[in-house]
């Protein structure tokens, strides 16, 4: 149930207050790296989406994700392709059962699958099935500084596939718990990163896809830098 809007682009300056409740490392990440792209209010299509039997908490849901993160385009994602282009919300669907979703933005490129924003505010994909990454959208976020401060930092990046995945010792790890991490997380050792993305593997029922890429030979600064300072 997408309604038309058009855009235009507007670079976002490091001067600019990145949205609260991030930690200081991926604050520094969106204001300097961020770009803002300006979008139709969703105000403008409440009326349609009603007249469609969208209910007005749902659209009072997209409303508070557009003001918070609207038109906002960040650097690729390690994997999905990038992730969403630019956070804008649309196509609202569901059904009072299941809960209702609604789309989190465009692909860059034609995966087989869309971006979402699930009924209790997880990020997510879903294809043949909803399967949320990150509790919130705060958690895909941090997951996306994490990897461009990691990659910085890193001696050696390893990446391991499918099944062999199982196999990385992480009992000794700790979870990094900004990412928020649900099909898709990070783990933090005594001088390396692991991020596990299994969140292709579950919705398209393809296990190969499992991905785990291992960031080695971080320093103190390597594995928290900017963590602790963090929003509240």
């Amino acid at each position: 149930m997408s309604a038309p809007g058009t855009v235009h682009v507007v670079k976002l300056h490091p001067s600019n207050k990145a949205p609260d409740g991030l930690t200081r490392r991926a604050r520094s990440f969106v204001s300097t790296h961020g770009v803002k792209i300006d979008t139709k209010s969703i105000e403008e299509h409440r009326q349609w989406w009603l007249e469609r039997d969208i209910p007005t908490t749902v659209i009072d849901r997209m409303a508070a994700y557009q003001q918070r993160w609207g038109g906002l385009v960040l650097p690729p994602a390690p994997r999905y392709d990038g992730g969403p282009k630019y956070f804008h919300p649309d196509a609202p669907e569901g059904s009072p059962s299941e809960g209702w979703s609604f789309e989190a933005g465009d692909q860059r490129t034609a995966v087989p699958y869309s971006f979402m924003i699930g009924p209790d505010g997880e990020f997510g994909i879903h294809s043949h099935q909803w399967t949320p990454l990150h509790a919130t959208v705060e958690g895909w976020v941090e997951s996306l500084a994490l990897a461009y401060h990691a990659s910085m930092w890193a001696k050696q990046i390893t990446k391991v596939t499918g099944d062999d995945v199982g196999g990385i010792p992480l009992g000794t790890y700790e979870p990094v718990r900004e990412v928020k991490g649900l099909a898709d997380n990070w783990w933090r050792g005594t001088d390396s990163l692991v991020a596990v993305y299994s969140g292709e593997a579950e919705s398209l029922s393809f296990p190969a896809a499992r991905t785990a890429v291992i960031y080695s030979g971080l320093d103190e600064w390597g594995l928290r830098g900017g963590v602790e300072d963090m929003d509240t």
